[in-house]
C-alpha cells in the first residue's frame, strides 16, 4: 500500500485515494460494454427500475475504485522516489469480501474514496512478504456511504 513495506503499515491508517465523477455518459457507456442492464442504460427503463432514476453499475463504482487507489499508489512512488528511496513494489491482491453497493450512484455524483487499514500479518508460506487487510469505502458528495469492501494485499518486508 503506498509503496510502503510491511514494517512501515500500521492498523488505523487512512489513506484518501482520491474523487470520481460520473456522468450520464459514463455510467451508459460502461454499462453498454460490461453491464446491459435496463436502469444503467435508458433513463425511461430506469424510471422504472429498482431505484427509479439511471444509476451507475456497481462495478463501475468499483472501477471508479481501482482508479483512484492506483493513481494514489503512483504519485506516493513518484514521491518517495523525488526523497531518493526505493519504494516497495505493490502486491497483488488474494480477493476481498463483503462488496456492498448501499446506495445508487447517478449521473452527477462524485463519489470519494478511501481506504483504512485494520491489521496486517506476517506469511508463513511467502517469507519475505505479508498481507495486508483494509477497509475501502466510497461516499457521495452528501458524504453518505455508497460502496465498501474489505480488502488484502500482499506486501513485502523491507529486504534485509
Amino acid at each position: 500500500m503506498i509503496g510502503l513495506y510491511l514494517e512501515d503499515i500500521e492498523a488505523g491508517r487512512v489513506v484518501d485515494l482520491g474523487s470520481h465523477h460520473f456522468t450520464r455518459e459514463a455510467i451508459i457507456a460502461f454499462a453498454r460494454q460490461y453491464d446491459p442492464q435496463p436502469f444503467h442504460l435508458d433513463e425511461e427503463a430506469a424510471r422504472n427500475g429498482p431505484f427509479g432514476v439511471l444509476s451507475a453499475s456497481g462495478w463501475h463504482t468499483a472501477a471508479g475504485w481501482m482508479k483512484c487507489y492506483v493513481a494514489t499508489n503512483q504519485a506516493a512512488e513518484a514521491a518517495l522516489r523525488a526523497q531518493g528511496h526505493v519504494p516497495a513494489p505493490v502486491g497483488p491482491s488474494p480477493g476481498f469480501t463483503n462488496l456492498r453497493w448501499l446506495k445508487p450512484v447517478t449521473p452527477g455524483d462524485t463519489i470519494t474514496y478511501r481506504s483504512t487499514v485494520m491489521a496486517k500479518r506476517d506469511l508463513n508460506s511467502r517469507p519475505g512478504w505479508g498481507l495486508v487487510f483494509s477497509m475501502n469505502e466510497g461516499f457521495n458528495q452528501k458524504g453518505e456511504l455508497v460502496f465498501s469492501f474489505e480488502g488484502k494485499v500482499l506486501t513485502p518486508k523491507r529486504p534485509q
